[in-house]
């Protein structure tokens, strides 16, 4: 159908007072493509495969990894790909953004055990840290509760720091 037609055709049916039906599927569609039940209270949502880490620029794809800083006075976010790029943007920015330090600012870290539509968040400095391939190679990964060979979120960060990067 060339373009003419189409529109002749779409002022046809709105003439009917047929547009609604024909817009109420791709509403829905659009509304439900902007769910996001992978997020909790205060977090910015995370737009997995679009949203790049503030720190290496990576994609944000693996769930597993993601983590969100929220804060400052303008509530500013910063989304990253793995601990690691957390842990120095923390240790890199101080300077830049005091406010980080505060207890205001919010963090999050996923657990291991995230997954689409079934995301688990941790305070990144309550979290413990098992030794699992990173999307930067920092290689951890959070989990909620210690378990055998686990660290706490100091000893992760030491080790991070001290792998360098």
């Amino acid at each position: 159908m060339c373009q003419p037609h189409r529109r002749h055709a779409l002022r046809r049916l709105g003439s009917l007072g047929l547009a609604p039906f024909l817009l109420t599927p791709l509403t829905l569609a659009l509304t439900a493509c902007n769910k996001n039940e992978d997020i909790v209270e205060g977090m910015a949502p995370m737009k997995f495969d679009r949203d790049t880490c503030v720190r290496c620029s990576m994609a944000i794809s693996d769930r597993r990894f993601a983590g969100q800083i929220r804060g400052g006075p303008r509530d500013t976010v910063f989304k990253f790909d793995d601990v690691g790029c957390l842990v120095f943007w923390l240790r890199d920015k101080a300077e830049t953004y005091p406010w980080m330090a505060e207890a205001t600012t919010r963090m999050w870290i996923s657990d291991l055990a995230s997954k689409p539509g079934s995301m688990i968040w941790h305070d990144p400095r309550q979290a413990h840290y098992v030794h699992k391939v990173s999307p930067m190679g920092y290689n951890f990964a959070a989990v909620a509760a210690q378990q055998a060979g686990s660290v706490d979120y100091p000893g992760m960060r030491e080790r991070v720091l001290a792998k360098g990067k």
